[in-house]
């Protein structure tokens, strides 16, 4: 299934190009916020998932294109963040040493929402392309071999990274990852029964239509189970907490005013973000990839 948020924050299934609302057969959870209700489907997933999936099948639903998606995961307890977990395409000797990042719960965004660039120092505003996955069970020490178990589902995830802000000499993640606005996800969460394989997916964004990135997740160092078992035995993962896998970075480029970014990874559909920027006049960088200045030697 891919389960979604819609206008209000009604919880829904896409199917092909319509979405099926889904607050009836999911009433009898007790909800305060939207998050409540996808964490109580999460949770009970197995008593759940025939009458939902029986349901949509017996229901039209209303066209796509005349609804606003919202962050099909609206506000996770955890969002943990691999920082370089891929091969690079071949050019690094090795993988980097484990390293990651937590990224505020508020700044994610769904499909056809804006990315507003803050009145920052940065030096660059960059998007990365990366595979997230949605914890399905409690994980607390979990052992790679073990770890598929405890995913729900995988969605598109774009982390957006200021660059080169650096209070008191530090590189500091803060600084760079968790403003509002700065973690689209989306269009929904695609449940793990539909990816056969997380690490035989195509990973391609566009700026304005241009590739940017376009690698494949087979390039990850450390595989989705290990990615699971690194943030499992720092911290007790919940069900609907998101985890990001890291990006190769020779595609990442910068973002500015008016661009028009969309990710695509695999069979998880598409997510399309909009750029705004807060400074007038509106900041611009040259249009090129990391792998494009190394050629240039910049």
């Amino acid at each position: 299934m891919r389960l979604t948020f819609f206008n209000d924050w009604t919880f829904g299934a896409i199917k092909g190009d319509r979405i099926v609302d889904l607050t009836g057969p999911t009433s009898h959870f007790t909800v305060i916020r939207p998050h409540d209700r996808l964490e109580a489907v999460i949770t009970h997933w197995d008593q759940v998932r025939g009458d939902l999936e029986a349901f949509v099948a017996s229901h039209d639903g209303v066209p796509l294109d005349g609804v606003q998606l919202r962050a099909p995961v609206p506000s996770p307890g955890r969002v943990v963040c691999m920082a370089g977990n891929y091969m690079e395409s071949g050019t690094i000797p090795g993988p980097y040493e484990i390293d990651a990042f937590l990224k505020s719960p508020s700044s994610l965004i769904g499909h056809g929402e804006t990315v507003v660039l803050p009145d920052a120092p940065a030096e660059v505003f960059h998007h990365e392309a990366e595979l997230g996955v949605v914890i399905g069970k409690t994980a607390d020490h979990v052992k790679a071999e073990d770890a598929l178990d405890h995913v729900f589902g995988y969605l598109n995830f774009m982390d957006v990274s200021a660059r080169g802000i650096s209070p008191n000499g530090n590189n500091s993640f803060w600084w760079q990852k968790s403003w509002d606005t700065f973690g689209p996800i989306g269009p929904a969460i695609v449940t793990k029964d539909e990816v056969p394989d997380a690490q035989a997916l195509a990973v391609r964004l566009w700026d304005n239509g241009d590739l940017r990135h376009d690698f494949d997740t087979s390039d990850m160092a450390r595989k989705v189970p290990q990615v699971i078992e690194v943030f499992s035995n720092l911290m007790r993962l919940e069900p609907g907490d998101l985890l990001a896998t890291g990006t190769n970075h020779l595609g990442l480029g910068p973002m500015q005013d008016g661009d028009e970014v969309t990710l695509e990874i695999g069979n998880l559909g598409r997510l399309t973000v909009n750029v705004k920027d807060t400074v007038s006049p509106p900041r611009s960088w040259v249009r090129e990839t990391v792998a494009q200045a190394q050629a240039r030697g910049g």
